[in-house]
Parts: C-alpha cells; structure tokens; sequence
C-alpha cells in the first residue's frame, strides 16, 4: 500500500472508531489528519485534504479544541489559525474518557441521585422494584465514575500493569 493509500485508509478508518467514542465520523477524521501531520495545518489544509466545507471544518475543529485533543498554535508572520492534535495517545484517551466522563456519566448520576428521592409509598410493590432498579444503577454507575477517576489519575504502566493482573 503506498503512503497516499494508507494517509486515507487510516483517516477513513479513525472516522468510522469516532463514532463509538462520542464524536462525528467528520469530527474524528478532522482529528486523524491533525494526529498525523507533521506540522499544524489551517482550515484550509483541512478542508482541501478531507475536502470538506469551512463551515464544517470550523465547527469540527472547534469541537475538537473544546474536546481538548486539539489546540491553536500561531506561526510567526502568518495571520492564518494553525490546528494541532495532541499527539500522546495515552493522553487523548484520558481526555475522550474525561469528557466523556462528562457528558454522560455525571448528568446520568445526577438524574439518577433525583429518580432515587421520588416521593411515594416505599412498600407498594411498584414503588418498590422502581426504587431498588434506581438503586442498582446509581451503584453501577457510580463504580464506572469511579473507574474513569481511575484511570484519569493514572500513569500509563500503572494502568496497564493493573489492568493486565486483573485480566490474568
């Protein structure tokens, strides 16, 4: 496979991985072209390279810059936006699982601490199943919190040598 091929293969095949960590396949393939360039790219760069419009360049990298995983750098003399991507993948995990910890975890626990304080009769049957099904989830949840507060605390070997013990 030569380099043009494999450019594209790996950006199609990280667009299509994005959606399964929260993000827009155009979203995720904004972030392989700035995760293998060697140097910033503009929103023009993006948009000839994905061919895609400045309007969905703009929105994408935005996202990615409030996702954290990518950041502006100015080049001296040039009035133009230069975009670069953390390139650490250790660190762009920790920073997926830290919004994602976000945006789906915290609002999750928060509906379920409220759910959990409903107002009813404790012993009718249906109240009953209602507040132990609550219950449950708001201690599983809580433990995949806890887990992600885990790991965003953690060094790389840390993690894995752990990770690794409880898989044997």
């Amino acid at each position: 496979m030569k380099f043009p091929e494999a450019k594209k293969q790996f950006i199609q095949t990280w667009g299509t991985l994005g959606s399964e960590w929260g993000i827009n396949r155009s979203m995720a393939q904004v972030h392989a072209l700035l995760l293998i360039a060697p140097k910033p790219l503009t929103t023009e760069d993006v948009m000839a390279e994905l061919s895609i419009s400045r309007g969905n360049a703009n929105t994408n990298l935005r996202d990615l810059i409030n996702w954290t995983l990518v950041s502006k750098e100015l080049v001296a003399g040039d009035r133009k936006e230069y975009f670069v991507a953390e390139k650490d993948i250790w660190e762009i995990a920790r920073r997926i699982a830290k919004e994602r910890k976000r945006r789906e975890i915290e609002p999750v626990l928060k509906v379920l601490g409220q759910l959990n304080e409903f107002e009813g009769i404790k012993s009718n049957p249906e109240h009953k199943a209602f507040s132990e099904t609550v219950a449950n989830l708001g201690d599983f949840v809580g433990k995949m919190d806890k887990s992600v507060e885990v790991m965003l605390k953690a060094d790389e070997s840390w993690f894995f040598s752990t990770l690794l013990k409880l898989i044997k």
